[in-house]
């Protein structure tokens, strides 16, 4: 939703700016990627900038973006694909999993999908847990959800 939110005022942004006047730039939403297309490179770049800048500020962790370079065709038309990851890929969660072994706490962790679980008899455990992981840098945004049966 805000990832939708950001595209939406970038799109405003585009619409305002007066150095894409006339010109056939735009910002197309499509499930997990952010489609940029302009009439040159430089403009390129600018879409770049506003979509980076306004999903910063709608607190979107930029470790979750991951930009392509842009596509120029002979006739200099750019283009450029921005793709929003969600979820955990498999390698990054082999190092978390491995990571929260290493702090000898008393959880168990399982990979699911795109997530890690943690289970644990102590609460105090889970939260020691979360701390160690918030306090280490990993490649990937992380956010933590309390499971209750």
């Amino acid at each position: 939703m805000e990832i939708e939110n950001a595209v939406n005022t970038a799109k405003k942004e585009l619409a305002n700016r007066f150095d894409f006047k006339g010109s056939k730039a735009e910002i197309v939403l499509e499930k997990n990627e952010i489609k940029l297309s302009a009439e040159d490179n430089f403009k390129v770049t600018s879409l770049h900038e506003i979509v980076i800048n306004k999903l910063a500020k709608r607190q979107i962790s930029l470790k979750s973006v991951e930009s392509k370079d842009p596509d120029i065709s002979p006739l200099g038309h750019a283009r450029q694909v921005i793709k929003i990851k969600q979820g955990l890929e498999q390698p990054v969660a082999k190092e978390i999993t491995g990571f929260i072994r290493e702090t000898k706490l008393k959880v168990t962790t399982q990979i699911q999908g795109d997530a890690i679980r943690v289970t644990g008899k102590s609460r105090d455990d889970l939260q020691g847990v979360i701390t160690a992981v918030r306090g280490h840098e990993f490649p990937a945004s992380l956010s933590f959800v309390n499971f209750r049966d």
